[in-house]
């Protein structure tokens, strides 16, 4: 029997691991499924574009596309923090759409179980403007797992 969670589909026999790109914004890490993520880039700076909110970092061209950047540190409300030599952009796709999001670093890469993944608590569905969609519990390790499309505001082109 498959059932259908906010997670994605899950088996009630099995237990299959998913794999999920690592990233770390601030001192929390934050996890992608590899099914949402194109690639990860070093990030050497952005063209800025005048007009857009404060989270967007700019564009960025990445294998001949012309790719807009958030800074989840913006995005989040966390101080700003210089780029680093560590730090990265995650460039994921919803439908046609493919945005980089700005992190402070990310290099890993884990499978996580379904039974691994934990409900986000209320206090962050309602404080963290449903940008975290579950937590994945790794023992004593925490990973917030990012919505991705609410994120980059892919939820409200399409009415959702």
């Amino acid at each position: 029997m498959t059932t259908l969670t906010r997670y994605g589909a899950t088996s009630a026999t099995d237990d299959v691991p998913v794999l999920y790109v690592v990233f770390k914004i601030g001192d929390a890490e934050y996890v992608l499924p590899t099914a949402t993520v194109v690639q990860i880039e070093s990030y050497v700076g952005a063209t800025t574009v005048p007009g857009v909110p404060a989270f967007v970092a700019g564009i960025v061209q990445i294998r001949g596309r012309i790719v807009p950047l958030i800074n989840l540190r913006t995005r989040f409300g966390l101080p700003p923090a210089d780029a680093t030599i560590d730090t990265r952009i995650v460039v994921g796709q919803v439908g046609e759409r493919v945005v980089g999001l700005v992190v402070d670093s990310g290099r890993e890469v884990l499978k996580i179980s379904p039974g691994q993944l934990r409900p986000t608590p209320r206090l962050l569905e309602d404080d963290a403007d449903g940008y975290v969609s579950a937590v994945a519990q790794l023992g004593p390790r925490l990973l917030l797992v990012m919505d991705f499309a609410k994120v980059i505001g892919e939820e409200q082109r399409d009415g959702g």
